[in-house]
């Protein structure tokens, strides 16, 4: 057993001062206002520095100069959950996007000792099944349906953690969406041009998310809601959302933050392998990404992914959506751990909880994370 003085402390809910958190075996044992039992270890944080449920990344397709897609393996995971450590996040799904069938095989190969590796949580595949028309910076020729082998395959992510498939409602052959999800994978509506009436189809079947709202999805008109009105206006879609200022305007930033509110509205970074890495371009399935005043494309302008860690978007979610600092950790740790399933485990500090935790200075920069108890200085 150790302790942990917080000079100030968030547990999910609300704020304290001067809190002292026990850990045993990678897990909060208790909280005390007093000090720490006599002979128990104490990391004693410097003053002004906030304690937080460490935060969750449903959305990272790379880091440290490591792009998932060039390396599926779990080596390649531990070095991009490093680089994305040093952010403040403490749990994380690393992120296929749209790629050849054989590269997607060999994730999927590979899943059962990816989640065994430190802060993985799970996986994310993102498409290849998605609409053409929405595709973004995925490639089009990459693109396709779903058969039942894919559905075999995809199946076998609900033993590997809590993973998550970004597709297509609209393009799904019939049954295959309801039966991805009650293998107990995730499914999230994106690359989209699923009407509402679609994606309330799709939540009837089981979707549960929408990645990385307003991007490559329809958008909300004034007779056509398309995804984004649908969001918005669902009672239980979780949505995720990129708080740059770069792929979502602040005006929207806030609008989505006022109609849909913490408790459904996860911040997520869709990081490269930009993030942590020196340069400012890298190779994206043959194309050239470029990095320029924070803002990542290819050389058309098409927006690939985001230069943006967890800590970054705590901060801008405070700036530009209008989130207070308690609404925003709840975006970047609870939220998510509700989506995933792992609320009873993770986004709070709480006895029986994974010591999974972040150390924040005012200013919100990272002094240090624990996973399962583990600390490192950031």
């Amino acid at each position: 057993m150790f302790a942990i003085r917080a000079p100030r402390l968030f547990d999910g809910d609300g704020f304290s001062q001067d809190r002292t958190v026990l850990v045993q075996d990678g897990r909060i044992a208790g909280l005390d206002d007093g000090a720490a039992p006599p002979g128990t270890p104490l990391h004693v944080l410097p003053e002004g520095t906030l304690l937080a449920p460490g935060f969750l990344d449903v959305q990272v397709n790379g880091g440290g100069g490591v792009l998932l897609n060039d390396d599926p393996t779990p080596g390649a995971m531990a070095a991009i959950v490093a680089a994305h450590r040093r952010h403040g996040t403490t749990g994380c799904l690393p992120t296929l996007i749209t790629d050849r069938p054989a590269v997607l095989d060999a994730l999927l190969a590979a899943a059962q000792e990816a989640v065994r590796v430190p802060g993985v949580l799970g996986l994310h595949c993102e498409g290849p099944f998605l609409n053409p028309v929405r595709k973004g910076a995925h490639r089009e020729d990459y693109i396709r349906v779903p058969t039942d082998a894919d559905l075999r395959a995809l199946a076998a992510l609900a033993d590997a953690g809590r993973s998550q498939v970004t597709l297509a409602p609209e393009r799904m052959p019939p049954g295959f969406l309801r039966a991805l999800a009650a293998a107990g994978v995730r499914v999230s509506i994106g690359h989209s041009e699923a009407t509402a009436e679609e994606v309330a189809l799709a939540v009837a079947d089981g979707a549960t998310g929408v990645t990385h709202l307003f991007n490559a999805q329809s958008q909300m008109t004034g007779r056509a809601p398309g995804i984004v009105g649908a969001a918005m206006a669902s009672d239980g879609l979780f949505v995720g959302i990129i708080p740059d200022g770069l792929h979502v305007h602040p005006v929207n930033l806030k609008a989505a933050f006022r109609a849909i509110g913490p408790e459904r509205l996860m911040i997520v970074t869709d990081a490269m392998s930009s993030l942590g890495a020196a340069g400012d371009r890298f190779m994206l399935m043959g194309r050239e990404v470029t990095l320029s005043a924070g803002r990542l494309t290819t050389a058309d302008g098409t927006l690939a992914g985001a230069h943006l860690g967890m800590n970054e978007a705590v901060r801008n979610a405070v700036a530009m959506m209008g989130a207070s600092l308690a609404q925003a950790l709840v975006m970047a740790s609870r939220t998510p751990a509700r989506f995933l399933g792992l609320d009873g485990e993770r986004g709070r500090i709480a006895p029986g909880f994974a010591a999974d935790l972040v150390a924040l200075t005012p200013d919100l920069d990272v002094v240090g994370t624990w996973i399962g108890g583990a600390w490192e200085a950031a």
